[in-house]
């Protein structure tokens, strides 16, 4: 699988969404009762700051972090249209056990990925456009700049019975679930749905021991 390199290139941009407002951009920010799309990739990275202030070591992550982290990301990331999305046709085929498997798994696998790259931020800022809508779905462009160059990520969001939730993410143009989509299709076809799941649980695996070591 290509999935490792993908990684390795798309989650410093996923981090960088959580972080990269300054602190000026997240006091700016007005609660309201329903959220639109842009206030609720800025008000999550309000969040994320504050979590990351709070931290007794702030050259890593603790698991108490991770969690504290995942309660601010719940409800802001649909992980099951990721999911359904990022498998295609296959996920229809699924029994709800499965598919509700392979959501928590991927939620795993996204937010082990970038909560291992939140330690490593240096000072990126990031800045928003206004939302574009058609229909129940939304666009909001932001601008990742550091020192040497600015990077488009934009955000897809559609309209959900809890809110405006992210379900996509491009990042130079380039789709995350799409890059999901072409990764996963070649253990689909020689494994199946199990050998996917399988594949997905055993990285995320990994991963916890290599942070626990």
């Amino acid at each position: 699988m290509k999935l490792i390199s993908m990684f390795k290139k798309v989650m410093p941009f996923v981090a960088m969404l959580l972080l990269g407002a300054s602190v000026a951009q997240a006091e700016d920010i007005k609660p309201t009762t329903v959220q639109d799309p842009r206030s609720v990739i800025e008000t999550t990275v309000t969040a994320i700051i504050e979590v990351l202030k709070q931290r007794a070591d702030t050259t890593k992550l603790s698991e108490v972090d991770r969690m504290a982290i995942r309660d601010v990301i719940t409800g802001k990331f649909d992980y099951a249209e990721m999911s359904r999305r990022s498998v295609g046709r296959d996920w229809d085929d699924q029994s709800s056990e499965n598919q509700a498997a392979f959501t928590e798994t991927f939620r795993d696998l996204m937010e082990r990925s970038y909560g291992n790259r939140l330690a490593g931020y240096n000072g990126q800022v990031i800045t928003y456009d206004d939302a574009e809508f058609k229909n129940d779905v939304a666009r909001v462009k932001t601008y990742v700049t550091d020192s040497s160059k600015t990077t488009p990520v934009n955000y897809r969001l559609h309209q959900t019975p809890e809110g405006w939730q992210v379900y996509d993410i491009k990042i130079e143009g380039v789709s995350l679930v799409s890059t999901f989509r072409e990764d996963f299709k070649s253990v689909l076809r020689k494994d199946g749905f199990k050998g996917l799941l399988d594949t997905l649980k055993t990285k995320v695996d990994k991963m916890k021991a290599d942070d626990a070591a």
